[in-house]
């Protein structure tokens, strides 16, 4: 088990939501894949198309952040950009639908998350978690899953850059020294959190989307550590 006896200080988990503790991408992986079957566009491939989505979404991003409705606005976008047809309001409707169904969708948990933690919450771990996009559609997601008791504090933010670790830290007068950031995204909860001075644990999912690919830092100070684990499971084995 890794100490928490830094100063007698608990050991902080902040701990990520989306395709940490629930399925997430997936589903705009799907509407994607809808979208681009519904351009049918003759000249470019499947693979072009997506190739400029992701060029689209990253300027919405800038202007609109994350969530459901930047990602409508990032559909709509690429198909005014790559179609012929006017994008007609009727056209626009049908768009936006392919993301907007994404907030229907129940909250689908990732095995072995509750038992998971459970055994944190019980070892007197301060969990965390912090999460980013649009707060309104993180919050909804956060009161849905039924995991929101484990947890001391609820953070969503803008974006998470070390910036933000560094804010959060401060807010709950975490000791960086004993508090871990857990998530699937190198871009956004590995890397800068170690930018940030903290520990980081990588557990990474197949369907992480492609914007939050990058490669793993290394630690950088003195006693830094960066866990690699299978799955989400697998922290009872450290913690």
């Amino acid at each position: 088990m890794l100490s928490s006896n830094h100063n007698s200080s608990p050991q902080a988990l902040l701990i990520d939501a989306d395709d940490t503790l629930w399925e997430n991408n997936v589903y705009f992986e799907r509407a994607i894949a809808e979208f681009i079957s519904f351009l049918n566009h003759h000249e470019f491939t499947p693979q072009q198309v997506r190739e400029r989505l992701n060029e689209v979404e990253r300027e919405s991003i800038k202007t609109h952040g994350y969530g459901i409705h930047s990602f409508a606005n990032a559909l709509c976008n690429t198909f005014e950009r790559l179609s012929v047809e006017q994008l007609t309001q009727e056209l626009r409707e049908r768009i936006r639908a392919f993301a907007l169904r994404i907030a229907e969708h129940p909250v689908e948990i990732i095995a072995g998350v509750p038992e998971t933690l459970r055994h944190l919450a019980g070892r007197r771990h301060h969990l965390i978690l912090m999460t980013k996009g649009n707060p309104a559609e993180q919050t909804s997601k956060v009161e849905r899953s039924g995991l929101k008791d484990y947890f001391a504090a609820v953070e969503v933010v803008a974006e998470k850059n070390a910036g933000a670790y560094h804010a959060v830290a401060e807010k709950y007068a975490l000791d960086a020294d004993v508090t871990w950031m857990v998530g699937n995204s190198p871009r956004s909860d590995v890397n800068p959190a170690l930018e940030a001075g903290l520990h980081a644990v990588f557990v990474p999912h197949d369907m992480t989307w492609v914007l939050e690919h990058e490669e793993l830092a290394a630690p950088t100070k003195t006693g830094q550590r960066l866990l690699r684990l299978d799955r989400f499971a697998d922290l009872t084995s450290h913690f």
